[in-house]
């Protein structure tokens, strides 16, 4: 059994970095405000971190961490705690935002994708973050207009809209970043999706399905 500690962390895109929080200052850019997003798992943790600046909005980093699946649960969700608490620290973020969880037929991973989400928020609430949960269906919503669009579309539509060349090759690193914009945009009114609720179960039971090695 190991220790617990983070292993693969995916090639991430930087774009600037984090080094103090008065009047919104960090390195040399003039950001309003920064959004930590997180697609929250307990084999792997996709993680996306994005700077408000005005109208625009621009990466700074993503990626995605992956978990000992011979490991302990407590110890991924230790793994998961310290994994956040340092994204944290390196970024300064103001927010976080973390796709939902939702109820399905296989209560085991239900309890266990919950307790991933519940850790990463404790780590967010440790530093003071405000915390917003989306329903993955409204990530997507907001992002393409589709609530049922593919990863695919997702990703391409990021690209245009942080006006990049391209995203980490995870598609957990991805979703993160969505979740982040997704939250940019319903602060500034662009969301136009469904609302969290029952609606977003089957999605989640549909996740669960179709990415049976995130729950382990």
């Amino acid at each position: 059994m190991s220790n617990g500690r983070r292993a693969d962390i995916d090639p991430s895109r930087k774009g600037g970095t984090a080094k103090s929080r008065p009047a919104a200052v960090r390195g040399a850019e003039a950001y309003d405000r920064i959004i930590l997003g997180i697609d929250p798992g307990t084999t792997v943790m996709g993680f996306g971190v994005v700077a408000v600046a005005g109208s625009e909005l621009h990466l700074i980093e993503a990626g995605a961490i992956r978990f000992d699946p011979e490991d302990d649960h407590t110890l991924k969700l230790r793994a998961i705690f310290g994994s956040t608490i340092a994204i944290i620290e390196r970024h300064l973020p103001d927010e976080l935002a973390i796709e939902a969880q939702f109820f399905g037929k296989n209560v085991q991973s239900m309890l266990k994708l919950g307790r991933a989400q519940g850790v990463a928020i404790a780590a967010a609430l440790q530093r003071e973050l405000s915390v917003v949960e989306y329903a993955p269906k409204r990530v997507k919503q907001s992002i393409t207009g589709n609530g049922n669009a593919a990863k695919e579309q997702v990703a391409a539509m990021l690209l245009s809209i942080l006006r990049i060349k391209d995203l980490p090759s995870s598609t957990d690193a991805t979703d993160a970043v969505a979740v982040a914009v997704c939250h940019h945009f319903a602060n500034s009114g662009r969301i136009t999706g469904v609302k969290a609720g029952r609606g977003g179960a089957k999605d989640w039971s549909a996740f669960i399905r179709n990415n049976p090695d995130r729950v382990r």
